[in-house]
């Protein structure tokens, strides 16, 4: 057979291009089930990285490129501890996960060490005023991160399935780590939050009026039950004010209330009441820790609460309650009760000082006359005739 006479098969010049290597980022974080938080943070590391070398691939860099990065985000940067070992996390999961690199030089690479530092804590006059100079939606959230230790994002993130009346307790699904707690609902707050979700309520209704209503539903939850989005019970407890429009699928979605919003009030109203403490929402979660340590609640009670991994996580409110470090009373406030004060000077004009020495007074003789001296005989003498 005459090969000559073959024709070659024709390349397509429309061959699918190689992904790209943020989108192999992208995919492997997804893989691994991190939150959109962790990845947005980590492709900002990646990027900044390449960029810092030129734009090099980082294939072809290695330690000492890695070391250099790190190095300069500390000296020229002057990042914190907890930022710069973020930064190598993203570095390290980019040449395990995605370059799929085996190199030994990972292994050797020293992580930065934190620096211990005590939160921020408030009185209980101090969170009555700030509390008190919030309003409705946001004094309620507030109310709800002190009373039952919850953060920001968890709170945010409430739907109204998760709220029990009846127990009292609060079902936080998916909360830092991706793990459920079951924190407590505050009696106080009960009948705000009734009527808050019965005001929820209507506005959902209108918005089912109006061919609205939708939320967002973790997982796959959309495709299993393509109705739960407009459910009420998958509302959010505090959702949005505006409605927006989902790109892939066109329906019409509420947002929970957004936590900057949270923040920007607290602010406010710390600096309204007039607090020299850099308090934030995630404040009041201290607070909260720490007044159930002053009344004497057990350490792995208020650990289960707050969600901690750890008990030395938790150890650290103890440090910061108002009797002090272990409730150890300082000596100097022993010798404050032991001092007994000082006699009252007598009434009238004080007597005049020289240089700090006081003057002692002249003696004046009397006026009247002398006394009659006692007779010789009187010690047994005679005198002479």
């Amino acid at each position: 057979m005459d090969t000559g006479s073959r024709i070659a098969t024709p390349i397509p010049l429309d061959r699918p291009q190689p992904p790209r290597l943020l989108d192999c980022v992208r995919l492997a974080i997804r893989a691994h089930h991190y939150s959109p938080r962790t990845e947005e943070a980590y492709i900002a590391w990646i990027k900044r990285f390449i960029f810092f070398h030129d734009k090099r691939h980082p294939a072809e860099m290695g330690a000492d490129e890695v070391t250099r990065f790190l190095s300069s985000l500390a000296l020229h940067g002057h990042v914190s501890a907890s930022t710069q070992n973020q930064a190598l996390s993203a570095i390290l999961f980019l040449y395990q996960e995605v370059l799929r690199q085996d190199l030994p030089w990972l292994d050797g690479i020293v992580r930065a060490k934190r620096s211990v530092r005590l939160p921020v804590v408030l009185t209980r006059d101090e969170v009555q005023a700030v509390l008190s100079q919030l309003r409705g939606t946001s004094r309620l959230i507030a109310t709800l991160l002190y009373g039952a230790g919850l953060r920001l994002l968890e709170c945010a993130r409430l739907r109204v399935k998760d709220v029990d009346f009846a127990t009292n307790q609060i079902l936080v699904r998916g909360g830092n780590g991706d793990k459920d707690r079951v924190p407590l609902l505050p009696a106080s707050v009960k009948a705000d939050l009734a009527r808050h979700l019965d005001a929820v309520r209507r506005q959902h209704e209108a918005d089912l009026r109006h061919n609205a209503g939708w939320v967002a539903l973790p997982g796959a939850l959309d495709r299993k039950y393509p109705n739960a989005g407009r459910e009420w019970a998958w509302q959010w407890v505090f959702p949005a004010t505006r409605i927006y429009v989902d790109r892939e699928t066109g329906k019409h979605h509420r947002h929970h209330y957004h936590e900057s919003a949270i923040q920007r009030v607290v602010k406010e109203a710390v600096r309204r009441s007039g607090l020299a403490k850099p308090a934030t929402p995630h404040t009041l979660r201290h607070s909260f820790a720490t007044h159930l340590l002053e009344d004497g609640y057990d350490i792995r009670t208020v650990q289960e609460l707050l969600g901690h991994n750890d008990v030395s996580t938790t150890m650290i409110y103890t440090h910061v309650l108002n009797r002090g470090p272990a409730a150890v009373r300082s000596p100097a406030d022993r010798l404050a009760t032991l001092e007994t004060p000082a006699p009252a000077p007598p009434a009238g004009p004080r007597p005049a000082e020289i240089d700090g020495t006081r003057l002692q007074p002249i003696p004046v003789r009397s006026s009247a006359a002398p006394a009659t001296p006692r007779p010789l005989s009187a010690n047994g003498y005679r005198k002479n005739p």
